[in-house]
């Protein structure tokens, strides 16, 4: 398959209370006997969408879409107390155990692939398989990459990105963007949460002028998507993802009896494809395809036909072909 699947309604949604602080969006479509399957989204702090549903046949599949704590349509919005790659794993399974689910096929890109790897490291029992796009360790290679790195390649965005700071406060972007992101004044992070957002999505497809990319200009413009988005990643970057470097890649030996597929776009400016590399080298049973036009984006064609492809793999036989 190149493309997604019609657009589907939930057969039930509802917001899981996880503490004093933080409510949980989940909901379920599909067949209800299906193959679970939970989608983790990007970011973190993006929060999903009714497309993500799409990747997944709704007769085949008893598919699991939620919002992270603070993204999306999960409350309260761009809330960082108790918000750590922990407490998202453990969120993961509070949501599995809620919905009664013994295993389920986890499918992540971006930030989405470090907490599949991270749960899955954590759980690799409750793990039927993985669907692993543009792989991010959050390592501080990546995370340099990302604040400093990609202007080798998009000067013009990191040039816009960088100028709507002040030149004193240019020396460490990332804590000068996380200063106003925590501020509670909407006039103060909402246009720092745009900045941010739109330099993200600017360097996230290949051809910058595609439909692909106009689409994905209006997601990073949306207030939700910005103030979720930045807020929390300035929040994880600051922090290393609360987790030690290349923890992700030695804890990669939990994974040895798990199938996946990675899918990672040759030229993937916003997860630079050496960490796809590495992962599949601590992780060679799973299938590694390398797409040759695409950047970083899901949507991309040669990226969702992957995609596609695996999930249909998985729907027929239950294993990934090599």
């Amino acid at each position: 398959m190149t493309g997604l699947y019609p657009a589907i309604e939930p057969n039930a949604s509802g917001m899981l209370p996880l503490d004093a602080v933080h409510l949980m969006y989940w909901e379920e479509c599909g067949n209800h006997a299906g193959i679970p399957v939970v989608f983790l989204h990007g970011g973190p702090g993006s929060g999903s969408s009714p497309k993500h549903r799409r990747f997944f046949d709704p007769q085949a599949y008893r598919i699991v879409v939620y919002d992270q704590r603070g993204a999306g349509r999960s409350k309260p919005l761009g809330e960082l107390l108790d918000n750590t790659t922990l407490h998202l794993v453990a969120d993961l399974e509070s949501l599995r155990v809620f919905l009664g689910v013994e295993r389920w096929l986890v499918f992540g890109g971006s930030w989405g692939s470090t907490l599949a790897l991270a749960y899955a490291q954590t759980h690799p029992e409750r793990c039927l398989g993985l669907i692993l796009r543009g792989i991010f360790l959050c390592r501080g290679s990546e995370i340099a990459w990302f604040m400093h790195g990609m202007r080798t390649v998009y000067p013009e965005a990191w040039e816009a990105f960088s100028g709507f700071l002040p030149e004193v406060e240019r020396t460490d972007l990332l804590a000068a963007y996380y200063r106003r992101l925590v501020n509670r004044d909407p006039a103060v992070h909402m246009p720092a949460a745009q900045s941010w957002s739109r330099y993200e999505g600017s360097c996230s497809t290949l051809l910058p002028d595609s439909d692909t990319s106009a689409e994905l200009a209006a997601h990073f413009g949306d207030n939700t998507v910005a103030l979720g988005l930045a807020r929390i990643e300035a929040h994880y970057f600051l922090n290393k993802a609360f987790l030690p470097d290349d923890a992700l890649l030695q804890g990669a030996v939990r994974l040895r009896d798990i199938p996946g597929v990675i899918v990672q776009g040759r030229y993937d400016m916003v997860c630079p494809i050496v960490s796809a590399h590495a992962l599949h080298c601590a992780w060679p049973r799973a299938d590694f395809r390398i797409i040759p036009d695409a950047g970083h984006s899901a949507w991309e064609p040669g990226s969702l036909a992957a995609l596609m492809d695996a999930t249909e793999q998985y729907k027929r036989s239950g294993q990934f072909c090599r």
